[in-house]
């Protein structure tokens, strides 16, 4: 088992209980839904205000009703068309609140800079999403990419509780940037029954692992020590300052 795949199943656990809970009470899934997303709104408040710890910890309650909802709806044979579609739209408001909180905050800071690339990360944050959604009305699936939503949400709890979120930030960016120029580029060519690219580049720049593989950990650890280890003066991180961990390495 890899280190992300074990620490997914340890996460379960108490997971399990909640979802048990929730099917218990007879709570309906699209229920569950709407309350991770004002849950997240709560979020961006905080990060708003420069209260990143706070917003982490909300962030960690809002979306475990956001993971168990899908569980719900199966074990309850709740599951519908609209709830799917409920479920993806109310994502993108969760996505929306939490960058908009980070763009006043950068804002309130006079930091136009970082406004800017909180801005960019939204967009393209949004675009991985609609690239896929429109690319899987012509095609049958389009799950490529690297920087998907469990990914962004993850990195934005790190950035949250290590004071790392410019980083996160940059991160976020650029990999989005990536993933939607992969699910475009895998649209076209099995629109036009092109072969996929091969070899290691293709294997790490054309995402195509799933989660909980030895490559995905790889990224993972790539992605951190980059959080972890590039000094917040070297990004001009407007909330944090000094060396870092590389300093404190050193």
């Amino acid at each position: 088992m890899t280190f992300t795949g074990a620490i997914g199943a340890a996460a379960m656990l108490p997971l399990r209980a909640i979802i048990n809970a929730s099917v218990a009470l007879g709570i309906h899934p699209n229920v569950l839904t709407l309350i991770g997303v004002l849950i997240n709104v709560w979020a961006a408040y905080y990060l708003a205000v420069d209260r990143f710890i706070m917003a982490g910890v909300i962030m960690i309650v809002a979306n475990i009703f956001d993971f168990i909802d899908g569980k719900v709806a199966h074990i309850t044979g709740t599951q519908s068309q609209f709830g799917a579609f409920w479920d993806s739209t109310l994502d993108r408001f969760s996505d929306l609140a939490l960058f908009t909180g980070l763009i006043w905050l950068y804002a309130e800071l006079g930091r136009n800079g970082y406004v800017l690339i909180a801005t960019l990360a939204l967009i393209f944050s949004i675009m991985t999403s609609y690239a896929r959604a429109r690319a899987e009305s012509l095609i049958e699936k389009c799950k490529v990419g690297f920087m998907e939503r469990p990914e962004r949400i993850v990195l934005f709890m790190i950035g949250a509780f290590t004071d790392r979120m410019a980083g996160v930030l940059w991160v976020i960016l650029v990999l989005a940037i990536i993933t939607v120029s992969n699910r475009i580029h895998y649209t076209y060519l099995v629109l036009n029954n092109k072969p996929m690219p091969e070899g290691w580049f293709a294997r790490f720049f054309f995402w195509r692992d799933e989660r909980a593989t030895i490559p995905y950990d790889i990224w993972v650890i790539v992605i951190l020590a980059f959080v972890w280890l590039v000094p917040p003066d070297w990004i001009s991180d407007p909330t944090a300052t000094g060396m870092g961990l590389l300093g404190f390495l050193r």
